[in-house]
């Protein structure tokens, strides 16, 4: 059974989404980043730059225990780990890794510097709430194009829109209305419907 630490964000959300979808039996350990509970000794011996999630898996490629921060190479790790949702044939599993890099990159901080500069700086910085917001904007626009083209960011539905999902899930946070951006609102609407992703975005019920 594979041990989560995580809390209610889209990081944490990729990951039970993730844990949901393969099967995989695991226990969630919530660390109250509002508390600091990141900062424990014992988180950060498994994520040791003090960001959620960490997994601790007992069974690990050799047999051994194996403990891994950064939710996307945790994503790919369970990929590999069960053969799901990552495709086996190179061409398409590169266009895959792509796409889970374009949210690594891209998607993730950008929308979490506007939620910051929007919900929760002390001072309103027009600047930056205007850089943040607009490249967000940029950002769904090249969601959009690319979805005009596929279902799912990688063809097939993959870890590229489970690493996506739950940051456009947050789209009012950015003050982004989905039917700006139709081809998007579809493919949400279609992932948010899966069983497996309802129950991993529950993970975990904050107290």
């Amino acid at each position: 059974m594979i041990d989560l630490h995580t809390w209610s964000t889209p990081n944490g959300r990729k990951v039970s989404i993730m844990l949901e979808e393969c099967g995989l039996p695991y226990r969630v350990f919530p660390v109250n980043i509002g508390k600091g509970e990141q900062f424990r000794p014992e988180f950060l011996a498994i994520s040791p730059n003090n960001r959620i999630p960490g997994i601790v898996d007992p069974e690990g490629p050799d047999g051994t225990p194996l403990s891994l921060f950064e939710s996307g190479a945790i994503l790919i790790y369970l990929s590999e780990k069960t053969g799901k949702l990552l495709p086996q044939a190179a061409r398409a599993r590169y266009v895959a890794l792509q796409w889970l890099m374009f949210q690594m990159g891209g998607v993730g901080p950008m929308f979490g510097q506007a939620h910051h500069f929007l919900r929760s700086a002390k001072e309103q910085v027009p600047y930056a709430i205007k850089r943040y917001t607009d490249e967000t904007r940029r950002l769904y626009g090249v969601l959009d194009k690319r979805l005009q083209k596929a279902a799912f960011l990688a063809d097939e539905y993959s870890i590229a829109d489970i690493a996506t999902f739950p940051w456009v899930a947050r789209h009012e946070w950015h003050k982004v209305d989905l039917n700006e951006y139709p081809v998007v609102k579809r493919w949400f609407d279609l992932i948010a419907a899966r069983p497996a992703v309802a129950r991993g975005m529950a993970v975990p019920t904050p107290p």
